[in-house]
């Protein structure tokens, strides 16, 4: 079990929509200190908060934010991006390219700086943002992202247990954030999500799912395709 009270926690993405909520969270619950990491540290506006430059596709820019937050004991990886490449026939490859940099190779990079630096200081816990499209392919290159986070959280959480690192998935549906302004559909609040999100690192949950759409696919996944994708009956 890993405590958020007095922790030291670094979160990717930290300025705003889930991010900003994980980080007004966590100073709620009690963290010593939290890294709010942005392209653009000024646009970080927690009061509490210790802005950090990132650029998580930037090998450098990862390891200099890692040369900088030596005390971390906690990592959420939430930056991520969804730049509409919904059609793998017809989207631009390079769209697809980016998302994989930003939303695959960004939280392996930034994972692998930051286990040496959470093992030193006694170890800690690992939370990886997924999505329910981790398991439902109904978005192009963006689900075809989160599936293989997903694959890599679950290949961590093997490796990471003897290094004392804990790791937790997080699956959510909607969230009410500037990515999905342009969506009509039920929407979670960010502070809704981040709570459940702090609780499942404080009881080493493996997964939090964090709402009843994405509770209903994952139940779904061992049953026939034509439950999760009813377009193959019509």
């Amino acid at each position: 079990m890993t405590s958020i009270k007095d922790a030291v926690v670094l979160v990717t993405g930290g300025s705003r929509g889930l991010g900003k909520a994980l980080v007004e969270e966590l100073y709620a619950r009690g963290a010593a200190k939290v890294y709010a990491t942005a392209r653009d540290p000024r646009t970080v506006t927690h009061p509490d908060a210790v802005p950090l430059a990132l650029e998580v596709t930037d090998p450098a820019s990862v390891e200099a934010a890692a040369a900088q937050a030596q005390d971390v004991t906690i990592l959420i990886n939430n930056a991520g991006v969804s730049l509409g490449a919904r059609s793998f026939l017809d989207a631009p490859v390079d769209d697809v390219r980016r998302e994989f940099e930003i939303n695959f190779y960004g939280p392996l990079l930034v994972t692998r700086a930051f286990v040496p630096v959470i093992e030193r200081n006694g170890g800690g816990h690992l939370l990886n943002v997924h999505s329910l499209l981790s398991w439902l392919g109904v978005a192009g290159s963006y689900s075809a992202t989160k599936a293989a986070l997903w694959s890599q959280t679950n290949s961590l959480r093997l490796e990471l247990r003897s290094h004392g690192i804990g790791v937790t998935g997080l699956h959510v549906g909607y969230i009410d954030t500037d990515m999905t302004s342009n969506i009509d559909a039920p929407k979670s609040t960010a502070g809704d999500i981040a709570a459940l999100a702090l609780d499942g690192i404080e009881t080493g949950a493996y997964e939090v799912l964090a709402d009843d759409r994405t509770r209903d696919v994952k139940a779904a996944l061992s049953g026939d395709l034509a439950v999760l994708y009813p377009q193959l009956t019509e």
